[in-house]
């Protein structure tokens, strides 16, 4: 909660800060890989720093925790600060990064402000910062505490025992300790982060959903070839695809991650599109592999079946479900598939059980669509969960 002498501030301030904000956040990622640029390097993706999206998802997410600060006192953005800090955690983030973030990111706000920035609107929005660096500390504390792990230190090594060609576009490796330790427990729905050494010597890292279930000796991902369609390929995927083979050592994190499966007997709806599809087959595998009776709901969209990465699994674990219905969507379903509709996905018309707990992943068009259809059947928000690959571009206008 903000002081009572920064609320009006921050209040005040708000509206030319957030007009300001795509700026600052441009400008303090300018200094931030000027003063280290090892963060760029071997930290922060450079794909969505060229193309912009993690400033914007950094401006999104601090006028979303300000607005919430001032209007909102009573709530708790959970949501929001969950989020970020799995996504963190992946990284192996530390609690002191946060001062290095301070110091460019107020540099960058006194440049872009100037004079605007008096010595009580310093304070009133160093305040905001450190409410929110300290709440992602704490919760990513507490994630390291239950992963195990020292502060920062999530990364072991993985051999790849397993790689299949799921279709043109998408490889799936299957991972195991390459140290003879146990294979990480994880919750359906979580993921790793993977590093790559590229040939210019850059360590990046990418997260990838574990599509499998979390009762086995070893770790799936389903690594999609991101294509740039104008700008260049993505730096991880395409490495991957390229090198990644059997026997093969990858540096991954521990899981984390919070579009984690109830373990109640509630109605699920499990909606994606794309590669999406991978956090919903390690939930599919999970139902079946527990015997699970509650009433699923499976949406799926995707180009043509075959760009569906994983279709024959899903199809046959869906089978495996007594209380399971698939409603497939292909922009050119062929011949191949007769049981898919043409189009894009479209929930208006599904029958949907009273009290179902939906989980969406996918490109954003896609789950603000399905989102927007369930807000206005009377679904909860709280009761939709959704999946971001990428910087969350979503989270600050939820």
């Amino acid at each position: 909660m903000l002081s009572e002498q920064s609320v009006p501030v921050v209040r005040a301030t708000l509206p030319a800060v957030g007009a300001a904000i795509g700026d600052i956040t441009t400008l303090f990622y300018r200094k931030l890989f000027d003063a280290h640029p090892e963060l760029l390097r071997d930290l922060f993706n450079r794909g969505n720093q060229a193309a912009g999206e993690q400033q914007r998802a950094l401006a999104g997410s601090i006028a979303a925790f300000a607005g919430m600060l001032v209007e909102r006192p009573d709530a708790r953005p959970d949501t929001l600060l969950s989020r970020i800090a799995h996504k963190h955690a992946s990284l192996g983030v530390t609690a002191d990064q946060y001062k290095i973030v301070h110091r460019h990111l107020f540099a960058a706000i006194a440049e872009v402000l100037g004079d605007a920035v008096t010595p009580e609107v310093a304070a009133a929005w160093d305040e905001v910062y450190w409410l929110m660096a300290n709440a992602l500390v704490a919760t990513e504390a507490r994630l390291y505490q239950e992963a195990g792990v020292a502060e920062g230190e999530v990364w072991h090594r993985m051999e790849v025992v397993e790689r299949c060609d799921e279709t043109p576009d998408a490889v799936s490796l299957v991972l195991r300790s390459a140290d003879g330790l146990p294979t990480r427990p994880f919750s359906p729905g979580q993921y790793v982060s993977v590093q790559s050494r590229l040939p210019d010597g850059s360590r990046q890292i990418r997260q990838y959903s574990l599509s499998a279930a979390p009762d086995r000796t070893d770790l799936r991902i389903t690594v999609k070839h991101v294509r740039g369609d104008g700008q260049p390929d993505g730096e991880v995927s395409s490495w991957l695809q390229a090198h990644a083979r059997e026997g093969d050592v990858l540096t991954v994190s521990a899981p984390f991650g919070d579009l984690v499966l109830t373990e109640d007997d509630g109605p699920l709806l499990l909606a994606s599109a794309g590669i999406g599809v991978t956090p919903m087959l390690a939930m599919l595998n999970h139902l079946a592999a527990s015997g699970a009776t509650r009433p699923v709901t499976v949406v799926h969209a995707d180009r043509d079946p075959a760009s569906h990465a994983h279709r024959r699994e899903q199809l046959d674990l869906i089978r495996e479900l007594p209380d399971a219905r698939l409603h497939l969507w292909y922009e050119e379903p062929g011949d191949r598939a007769p049981e898919a509709s043409a189009g894009h996905a479209d929930i208006a018309g599904l029958e949907l059980p009273e009290g179902l707990t939906a989980y969406l992943c996918g490109p954003v068009p896609f789950m603000r669509a399905v989102r927007g259809d369930l807000l206005r059947r009377g679904v909860p928000a709280a009761a939709i969960h959704y999946e971001v690959f990428g910087p969350d571009l979503w989270l600050g206008a939820q």
